[in-house]
């Protein structure tokens, strides 16, 4: 009773999660703003991106995994230079995956545990887009390209207020904090990259992974825009591969987790493929990072990333535990517990023997006086 009780508080709370994701709209993501029009509701659930970085250019190439029904969004993303965008190629996540799988190991255990015999339940348990302000002199169009499905605009701003009324007046409802969030940006002169997300199917809702962009700009710096995503009003993941010339680490958590390094190394992308036209040369250090913020509210920075004091390559290992076992599958600890019982059988009966021989003796010895 115990067990179901825990089971069926375990799947209401996932549903209350999913159900919330859906419902709550995310403002922002792991780098910019991000919103739906007014009428429909959008959730970043994971932000992907992959940093190319080799002391002077920086390339971002991102994807989102979103849920929701909207069917038209909006996003915006802080540049500190200059930015040139245009659609980049999802098969570079893949590549990257492969190269970043765990190693798998087998570890074996002397005694049975859950799951082994005889503790075993037998059931296989186991492991065309409005002009985008430019009656605003606040505002100015840098160049404007529409990619597959995205209308991207980039902008430059002398006012906060400007992209907010940017988007507002393409029909987009945003929050009252946004013009506040940008004005860090503003301060230090960066552009941004406005993107509106419209399907050329009107019909089709925006879910699940999107294409990627890919977003080049000059950086004698690695910076990972962040700082937007404090608008968001639901927990944020981001997974971020970087491909530079050493490991590379966040130089501070910007009020995450402490960020998770699931791979370090030099990796070697295969000629042709784009994981290869994006590094640019044949080999390439990789570091892989996971981090959440489960209170985006708390981020006070952007990612700024440095390279480690040694490049020490690292790569997760998953043990897959088995029983000890020789012969066909005999557990070990089977065949010792027979053999225990056995030699204790044999020391019993040895003992016995000795007590008759004894007795025997005695009656002798009692018989001869």
């Amino acid at each position: 009773m115990w067990t179901r009780r825990r089971i069926l508080a375990l799947l209401f709370a996932l549903l209350t999660t999913q159900l919330g994701s859906l419902i709550s709209p995310a403002y922002a993501c792991g780098c910019g703003a991000m919103v739906a029009d007014g009428r429909s509701r959008i959730g970043v659930d994971r932000e992907t991106s992959v940093v190319r970085w080799d002391g002077r250019t920086e390339e971002i190439l991102m994807r989102f995994t979103v849920g929701g029904d909207a069917q038209r969004a909006a996003w915006i993303m802080p540049v500190p230079r200059r930015a040139t965008v245009r659609l980049g190629d999802g098969a570079v996540f893949g590549e990257l995956d492969r190269l970043t799988r765990p190693e798998r190991r087998t570890r074996t255990h002397f005694w049975p545990r859950r799951g082994d015999w005889p503790f075993a339940s037998g059931r296989g348990d186991g492991a065309g887009a409005a002009p985008p302000g430019t009656g605003d002199p606040a505002v100015g169009v840098v160049g404007r390209e529409r990619l597959g499905d995205f209308d991207v605009a980039r902008l430059t701003a002398t006012d906060p207020d400007a992209l907010k009324n940017w988007l507002e007046s393409n029909g987009f409802a945003l929050p009252d904090r946004l013009a506040v969030e940008v004005q860090p940006y503003v301060d230090q002169k960066w552009e941004y990259v406005a993107v509106r997300l419209a399907p050329r199917d009107p019909g089709t809702v925006l879910r699940g992974d999107l294409d990627p962009l890919r977003i080049s700009f000059d950086s004698d710096r690695l910076v990972y825009p962040m700082r937007l995503s404090r608008l968001a009003r639901t927990p944020q993941s981001l997974g971020l591969y970087v491909l530079a010339d050493h490991r590379m680490e966040p130089a501070s958590r910007i009020g995450g987790s402490a960020p998770e390094v699931t791979f370090a190394g030099n990796v070697t992308p295969e000629p042709g493929r784009p994981l290869a036209e994006l590094a640019g040369r044949r080999e390439v250090f990789l570091t892989a990072l996971d981090q959440r913020f489960p209170e985006p509210g708390r981020i006070d920075a952007d990612h700024e990333l440095r390279a480690t004091a040694a490049d020490t390559p690292y790569r997760r290992v998953v043990y897959r535990e088995e029983l000890l076992t020789v012969g066909g599958g005999i557990p070990v600890w089977l065949l010792t517990a027979a053999a225990a019982l056995v030699a204790a059988g044999l020391s019993v009966l040895a003992g016995l023997r000795r007590r008759r021989r004894l007795r025997l003796r005695l009656r002798r010895e009692a018989a001869s006086v």
